[in-house]
């Protein structure tokens, strides 16, 4: 569990740095602004599906222009997270969660398994959006753990 805890920690201050260099870099490449939006909706799907609910009311692909507002989605997503966590006992992150993809398929995923898909979805993702800032020759922001425990 405490394994799991640092890693989401990461997880909430590698999107803040992401979102930094997005601002930093003026950005208008609409194909970014979407990928980071669908990073900060991910995180919420995976969230209402721990708590048992819907998520088909996300969209996961869905033009984005406002940084400010996907910033907030991101300090959501976090409070939600960390609360959950805080509620959350080690025994109970291989419970079994059922849920429906947002094409209608059923599955059956552990918690542990679902917050490592919420872990490492995100930092796939960051190191695209990284790719794509240098691209714009735009300053990328380091997101490694490894830079985040050094700090």
């Amino acid at each position: 569990m405490k394994t799991i805890m640092r890693m989401m920690d990461h997880l909430y201050w590698a999107d803040g740095r992401i979102m930094d260099a997005l601002k930093a870099s003026h950005t208008k490449d609409t194909e970014l602004l979407k990928l980071v939006r669908h990073v900060a909706v991910a995180e919420q799907v995976w969230m209402s599906r721990l708590q048992g609910k819907s998520n088909v009311q996300y969209w996961l692909w869905e033009e984005a222009e406002d940084l400010t507002a996907i910033r907030q989605l991101f300090e959501a997503n976090a409070e939600q997270y960390r609360s959950y966590l805080a509620e959350l006992e080690e025994s109970e992150l291989d419970r079994m969660v059922d849920y429906a993809t947002q094409s209608g398929i059923s599955f059956q995923t552990s918690v542990r398994d679902i917050l490592l898909q919420v872990l490492l979805h995100g930092q796939y993702h960051r190191g695209q959006i990284n790719r794509t800032l240098r691209m714009e020759e735009a300053e990328p922001v380091p997101v490694d753990y490894i830079t985040f425990v050094r700090l």
